[in-house]
């Protein structure tokens, strides 16, 4: 698979690089100034942009300035849900909502600190079994 590109904006990239790569497994592979820096998790690369910190957080066409938020994520596949709820609520981590299980798999929303949402997924046993 190749390298799929998600840009996210967030209000404090420092906060946000803590974030990712403190919680949530990723890799810091730039941060070339305050308002950007991209991370690594596989085959996902995490592009963090502050607002009007240049071509990634700049004003749109419209004129419209990006803002962090909304409901569009990206998932990440856990293998114990359950364990990663407990330890991200212990370190303070805010959710939207509680775990909710579905029949391919179980799912929770995270934000991360600027309240952009990453939805962590488990699938169940049989979906893993046939992705294997």
């Amino acid at each position: 698979m190749a390298t799929v590109s998600v840009r996210y904006i967030v209000d404090d990239v420092g906060a946000a690089i803590a974030f990712y790569c403190g919680q949530l497994g990723f890799t810091e592979r730039m941060h070339p100034a305050p308002g950007f820096a991209m991370l690594t998790r596989g085959d996902l690369r995490l592009l963090l942009s502050a607002p009007g910190g240049g071509p990634g957080g700049g004003a749109a066409v419209a004129g419209v300035t990006p803002a962090p938020g909304g409901w569009n994520r990206f998932a990440l596949e856990v293998e114990d849900l359950a364990g990663d709820v407990e330890r991200l609520t212990a370190a303070g981590v805010r959710l939207r909502g509680g775990i909710v299980h579905g029949v391919g798999g179980d799912q929770v929303l995270v934000d991360d600190p600027s309240g952009n949402p990453v939805e962590l997924f488990q699938p169940t046993r049989d979906e893993a079994r046939l992705k294997g």
